[in-house]
């Protein structure tokens, strides 16, 4: 097992650094997505611009048609309208088919940009990241939130802006067609305005909420499916599934109170712009009895009116939309906002080419939390020589699986320095400084693909040829020309189509294709029979050949032959050299391989 001590884990909860207040608004934070596309933006605006106008127009002739045609009672001038409104609609359809199609393609193109930016940026945030945030958590920000967020780049975007021309515009054309009757507009309008602005503001919360229990939601299922098997064994079927209804529950409440305050918004917006229709039909009447507006300009102005006031509708429900999409965008940026604690400098040197293949640790000290937590490594030092093999024996907790994670910069120092091939880790390009070295884990990372794509994971443009040598030196070749479609057999998820042993190999192959000069090997053999564990360590050797070798290894019959072997014990160590000289001078290592020798 390794022994990597890491903090609680605090699955709901971001980082502190996260949680600083935004000062922008976290829509604005799609921005620079869109704005990468100015060609396909500007022309959704022209032909959204050409169809509000396009609708716009439309009251207008309508309003010459009842004065000039209707009251005239001139059957011509009803019929030179009438064809002046079709030309009108064409325009409009054509214009409004156009930018569906402009704002649609957006929309997909900016949500895969999204989802693309976010999972890159998941990708270069530092190990400490993902100590703190569940898988399924962020695999629920990825999709869920991403998905919601295509609301706001398609329809809710367009919608919104189309219904602003369009209640700019149908207000401007009230104004010319009666200034007296767009003054109880006027005083109308901030009566309907403002209980919606205050009302919009309780959805943003509780749209953050529902995403909240959301993400929960399927952080719990990724972790149980992906563990069904212990699942079943300790018979946690009912529990968990219990547990997954309670949160499921949870989220439905959520989810229903949100929808029953945007159901209260929207009522509210239809009974208090219905209102205001009444209103300005009486002020209208009366305006027409009076003599002031006649019947034509009437009906214009109130169609103008319908149209804004529907358009102000459209703009509460687009304003429900847009909080939920706010809550969502707000959880999204939270992960592009965050920053690795791992840096790298503007100017990185340059690892000396070919690589030396040293490794040297300098009064190193580290605590995976740093804000002052219990120190795992307290003034480590030790130095390998290029070909040599170190070995790092301890019980779980001492810091071997530590040591290993620093020397890939998984994590940074808190005190000393590392240095491979005399520089430190911190002055190197992190791309550059992990090319150095191949990792075969206790528990290898098997991708479910085919066992080439797995054996390629080490070298993405090796030939087949490149393949199959890597997994013949892993011993590898045998057992997949049993498999169905050999190289091309689909392993499973996890690999569970592979014995522990055939995974082991396939981790070895890949680190044999990757051909780095130093080799990490995190108890590689310690969960094997007998028989894989012989096959696995006749890969291993081929694979130490000629590298650089650190390796942790608690069957000390796997590290005899090591050049050195380092005795940890809670961050230091405290005994160091070969087999024999441990053996010989009676300490820890004595007692541990008196037990181990004496039970082979």
């Amino acid at each position: 097992m390794t022994d990597q001590a890491v903090p609680a884990k605090a699955p709901t909860q971001a980082t502190p650094s996260v949680l600083k207040p935004k000062q922008l608004n976290p829509l604005r934070q799609l921005l620079p997505f869109v704005l990468r596309y100015p060609t396909r933006l500007a022309l959704t605006v022209l032909f959204l611009l050409i169809s509000a106008i396009s609708s716009l127009a439309i009251p207008a002739a309508l309003g010459g048609a009842i004065d000039e045609g209707f009251l005239e009672q001139n059957l011509a001038n009803v019929g030179r309208y009438s064809w002046l409104i079709i030309a009108i609609a064409a325009v409009m359809a054509i214009a409004s088919g156009a930018r569906f199609y402009f704002i649609s393609v957006l929309g997909e193109r900016v949500l895969a940009d999204l989802r693309q930016a976010s999972f890159r940026h998941l990708l270069s945030l530092d190990a400490r990241y993902f100590d703190t945030h569940r898988v399924g958590e962020l695999t629920s920000r990825l999709n869920g939130d991403v998905a919601t967020i295509r609301g706001a780049i398609g329809s809710s975007f367009s919608l919104a802006l189309r219904s602003i021309v369009t209640i700019v515009g149908a207000v401007a054309m009230m104004l010319l067609t009666s200034p007296m009757l767009t003054l109880g507009v006027v005083v109308a309008a901030p009566a309907i305005l403002l209980p919606v602005i205050a009302y919009s503001r309780r959805l943003r919360r509780m749209s953050r909420s529902t995403q909240d229990r959301l993400a929960d939601l399927s952080a719990m299922a990724t972790e149980m499916l992906g563990a069904t098997r212990t699942v079943k064994s300790f018979t946690q079927e009912g529990v968990q599934a219990r547990a997954y209804d309670a949160r499921s529950e949870e989220s439905f409440a959520a989810e229903v109170a949100r929808l029953t305050a945007r159901s209260v918004l929207v009522g509210m917006v239809i009974f208090l712009g219905t209102s205001a229709i009444v209103f300005l039909v009486w002020w209208g009447a009366r305006s027409v009895f009076e003599g002031t507006v006649t019947a034509g300009q009437l009906a214009q102005f109130l169609v103008y009116a319908l149209m804004a006031s529907g358009a102000l509708t459209n703009v509460s429900e687009v304003l429900g939309t847009l909080q939920t999409v706010a809550g969502a965008t707000e959880r999204l940026t939270e992960i592009l906002s965050t920053k690795s604690e791992v840096r790298e400098k503007a100017n990185p040197a340059k690892l000396p080419q070919p690589p030396l293949g040293t490794v040297e640790f300098r009064n190193v000290a580290f605590s995976y939390d740093p804000e002052g937590g219990e120190p795992v490594l307290h003034d480590l030092s030790f130095k390998v020589d290029a070909g040599e093999t170190v070995a790092l024996v301890g019980s779980s907790g001492s810091g071997k699986s530590t040591i290993l994670s620093l020397l890939q910069r998984f994590y940074d120092v808190t005190g000393g320095a590392i240095l491979v091939d005399g520089i430190d880790v911190r002055d190197v390009a992190v791309y550059d400084l992990r090319q150095h070295f191949a990792y075969v884990e206790q528990e290898p990372t098997i991708f479910a693909g085919t066992v080439a794509d797995n054996i390629r994971f080490g070298k993405p443009e090796a030939s087949m040829a490149e393949v199959e040598a890597a997994a013949r030196a892993a011993l590898v070749h045998d057992f997949v020309l049993d498999l169905p479609l050999g190289y091309n057999a689909v392993v499973g998820e996890r690999g569970v189509m592979l014995s522990g042993g055939q995974k082991q190999r396939l981790a070895i192959a890949r680190a044999i294709l990757k051909n780095a000069p130093i080799l990490l090997l995190d108890e590689a053999t310690s969960a094997l029979d007998a028989q894989s564990e012989q096959l696995v360590q006749q890969a291993l050797e081929y694979l130490m050949r000629g590298r650089t070798t650190l390796v942790i290894a608690h069957r000390l019959a796997t590290i005899r032959d090591a050049d050195t072997i380092l005795v940890l014990d809670s961050g230091r160590i405290i005994d160091q050299g070969t087999h024999d000289e441990l053996v010989l001078k009676g300490g820890r290592y004595a007692e541990l391989a008196k037990l181990q020798f004496r039970v082979d």
